[in-house]
């Protein structure tokens, strides 16, 4: 599933007109370098929420070969990303898949992130796998990072006024099960890794390559720098 309907307050005011997977870097969309690297990982059918700009959205997709892309439409209320993932749920295949931001992507290194995420998730161990990146190897962000791992492979949230060495790369692997008891309305993903660290259950792997992180109209310009370098 790509996570295509949010607002993209931060990157006004081209998303006054624009909805932010449709900005482009390196001459695609955010949300065809999302579809693109699933279509790479060997994924045939994804679902794609939408709400904002929602029409200018189905159109773009509507043109596209591959992956297959069901429409999961919030246009009647943003749900954030815990909500949008449960209300598409009967569009999802599977006992688990994969979650996409499509606001961030990534140039992959020696092969696929996203088969790497898929072959090393284990519904024994994990409530969730999430792909984290590394500050120093990233491009487009400036906070002061998500999580750290722990000496088996467990995220650990960062503390309160403290940095951690890893972000969140936008991509993550989920059960089915995890959205059991999942509230009705908008939540946040997060409340559900949230409950995983709870139960020692959310593991990280880290990122091969290098992340971008598309959140603003200045970092456009950054992704496309090194966009263009890694392309030479």
């Amino acid at each position: 599933m790509v996570l295509a309907a949010g607002l993209g307050t931060r990157m006004r005011p081209i998303t006054d007109t624009l909805p932010k997977p449709l900005v482009r870097v390196g001459g695609r969309t955010l949300l065809d370098h999302a579809l693109d690297s699933l279509a790479r990982a060997g994924v045939q059918r994804a679902v794609v929420n939408v709400h904002h700009h929602a029409d200018q959205v189905e159109a773009h997709l509507a043109g596209r070969p591959a992956p297959q892309v069901a429409i999961s439409d919030e246009r009647t209320g943003l749900l954030d990303s815990g909500g949008g993932v449960a209300k598409a749920l009967p569009l999802l295949n599977g006992e688990a898949f994969l979650v996409l931001n499509a606001d961030t992507f990534w140039i992959d290194g020696a092969s696929s992130n996203l088969k790497r995420l898929v072959a090393h998730w284990d519904p024994a161990r994990m409530d969730a796998l999430l792909l984290v990146a590394a500050l120093t190897g990233s491009v487009g962000f400036d906070g002061p990072g998500d999580f750290s791992f722990t000496s088996d492979g467990r995220l650990r949230r960062r503390p309160e006024r403290q940095v951690a060495p890893f972000v969140y790369a936008g991509a993550a692997v989920m059960p089915r099960s995890a959205f059991a008891d999942a509230p009705d309305g908008p939540f946040s993903l997060n409340r559900l890794w949230d409950a995983a660290i709870a139960n020692d259950r959310l593991f990280g792997l880290r990122l091969d390559g290098l992340w971008l992180h598309v959140g603003t109209p200045e970092a456009i310009t950054e992704a496309e720098q090194a966009f263009a370098l890694s392309a030479a």
